[in-house]
């Protein structure tokens, strides 16, 4: 079979968006200076690769769409200073809607900006050394690595600059994102539109003016700290340590969560297994791997243009002929090596430098002040009184580095007298849970997520507690679609929204992340999904094995299994 693509296949709208665009240009810097509130179809899509997406707040549509937009930060590995959270934090006051949210990837985003304040929201954001480009779009999107700053342990230290450099050779190079959203520092003017096409260095060498066929994420984790999900990723690279050096890297290729339930042809995927490859190849090899991606992804349907249908259709070995013809050398098979654990840097920890980090839950990730709970506050005092360097978590939290042992005491008192839970006081259930934003601001959205999990996780608590489980770690992440953001399908509980009101339970996956889940119970509607998920705890307590975690038991009994020991009516379980 021939690998060219298919001539009379008809590119998609958004293809034929970024082939007119001039590199990510199109109509962006005339719409953004039009009278409108909003863009239009084409600026819309180009508008992602630089780290924006135009929403509308559905809460609020009795007159029309009000249109905003959410502005995302690409943070590598989640490293950012105490003065950049504090910009963070007085752009969510000054332009957002006064929250700020730390993505599931390690970023930070607003929602809420004004169309008329998009411009200047981006450049205060480049102002303080972070970037918006390629936070979002059909490229290669910020990249998550182990955040624990275990400066005792060089793996952890080289991977993180393993990933400051992979970034460098990443992103995007178009002019475009300065011309539109940055200011000339000399003059203090807007470097917007230009006439005609400026040559020489447009060229994208990684991505071609078409960029990828859609968006490609990388996670660099450890066999033992699992917490970027690495099977989760387009291309996971776990870290292989010898004699406390990262000598190389078993890539896993293809996963991916996004499905469209009216398209059988989509489905989750769990990365497979590669090779192995020496930490100086590194990046020539996800170079291969990206640019035949680029090369032979569907660009006719956006539905199956991700790595894992590529992979899919060709099979693993066939694809991993093609990485080899673009590396340009045999790739040599993955060594043994599975995950074991995660880790997400919750509480207080030596870094083996004489130093301490904390790790604070944030539920969901929304930093915010609302009634008693002032962790806006907090963070605002705790970045200008201690100012520590500091780490977003793939699990939403933020963990507070280079601490002297004497900061522990300010620290708490600091989250307590504004009403912030420590992650000591943090249940287990609560602080391995995680949500998407989901309505009111993601079009995409079916039904609740981010504003219906607390109160699921309240219930669960007292029937963990009831059942003397209330110390089981076990992952449980919601969405309000089946896009999959907050990483559902392999997770031991998914919560997946289905319909209004109603979602899909999967059970099965584990903590680890190497497993999918499977389908429980379709269409639960949403005050009967604890009660039931109550009754499988209850199954789970009375019918273990000993030290069996609860995702494994349910992949264990299975699902016909579960519902024949658990469909009971709750007052009779």
């Amino acid at each position: 079979m021939s690998d060219a693509p298919t001539k009379e296949e008809k590119l998609s709208p958004v293809e034929g968006f970024k082939i007119e665009s001039d590199y990510l240009r199109g109509p962006i810097p005339t719409e953004l200076v039009d009278e409108n509130d909003f863009f239009g179809k084409e600026s819309i899509q180009l508008l992602k690769h630089h780290g924006t997406y135009q929403q509308d707040n559905r809460d609020d549509r009795g007159n029309g769409k009000t249109y905003s937009f959410m502005v995302r930060s690409a943070i590598p590995g989640g490293k950012l200073t105490s003065n950049q959270m504090l910009a963070e934090i007085d752009l969510c006051d000054e332009v957002g809607n006064t929250t700020l949210r730390i993505t599931t990837r390690q970023g930070l985003q607003h929602h809420g900006i004004l169309k008329s304040d998009l411009q200047r929201t981006i450049n205060r954001i480049n102002e303080i050394q972070l970037t918006t480009l390629a936070a979002c779009g059909d490229v290669v999107r910020n990249i998550m690595c182990s955040p624990c700053p275990y400066h005792g342990d060089a793996v952890y230290n080289q991977l993180q600059a393993f990933t400051d450099e992979l970034v460098t050779h990443m992103r995007p190079r178009t002019r475009a994102y300065h011309e539109v959203w940055l200011i000339d520092e000399e003059t203090r003017e807007r470097q917007l539109v230009g006439g005609g096409k400026i040559e020489g260095d447009e060229v994208e060498p990684l991505y071609g003016p078409t960029y990828l066929p859609r968006k490609f994420k990388i996670g660099i984790g450890l066999p033992a700290d699992n917490i970027v999900d690495l099977y989760s990723q387009d291309l996971g690279l776990m870290a292989i340590a010898e004699n406390w050096h990262v000598s190389g890297f078993n890539v896993l290729v293809g996963g991916g969560f996004g499905v469209t339930p009216s398209a059988a042809k989509t489905f989750p995927a769990l990365a497979q297994p590669l090779c192995y490859i020496p930490l100086a190849h590194a990046i020539e090899v996800t170079k291969a791997v990206i640019k035949v991606q680029r090369d032979f992804g569907n660009r006719s349907d956006r539905k199956v243009a991700r790595l894992k249908y590529l992979i899919h259709n060709w099979g693993i070995e066939r694809f991993k002929e093609k990485v080899e013809e673009y590396y340009g050398g045999p790739l040599a098979p993955p060594k043994p090596v599975i995950v074991t654990d995660q880790n997400d840097g919750m509480g207080w920890h030596a870094q083996g430098d004489g130093k301490w980090f904390y790790g604070l839950n944030v539920e969901n990730g929304r930093i915010k002040d609302e009634g008693s709970f002032k962790l806006k506050t907090a963070l605002r005092e705790v970045c200008r009184t201690i100012a520590p360097p500091l780490r977003l978590t793939p699990h939403q939290g933020i963990i507070f580095c280079d601490l002297k042992e004497s900061d522990h005491g300010r620290l708490m008192e600091i989250f307590h007298r504004n009403g912030v839970p420590t992650t000591e006081e943090t249940s287990t259930i609560r602080r391995w849970s995680m949500a998407c934003p989901a309505l009111p601001t993601c079009g995409l959205s079916i039904t609740e997520s981010e504003r219906a999990l607390p109160g699921m996780i309240d219930q669960m608590e007292h029937s963990l507690a009831d059942l003397g489980l209330a110390g089981e770690v076990f992952t449980t992440r919601m969405t309000g679609c089946p896009n999959g953001c907050a990483r559902p399908y392999n997770s031991d509980i998914g919560l997946v929204g289905k319909a209004k009101g109603k979602y899909t339970i999967f059970l099965g996956g584990r903590k680890q992340g190497d497993r999918l889940s499977f389908i429980y119970q379709d269409m639960v509607p949403a005050e009967e999904v604890a009660p039931r998920l109550a009754n499988v705890f209850r199954y789970f307590r009375d019918a273990r094995t000993t030290g069996e975690a609860f995702g494994d038991f349910c992949n264990r009994k299975g699902k016909d299994d579960l519902l024949a020991h658990c469909e009971l009516p709750v007052e009779a379980a």
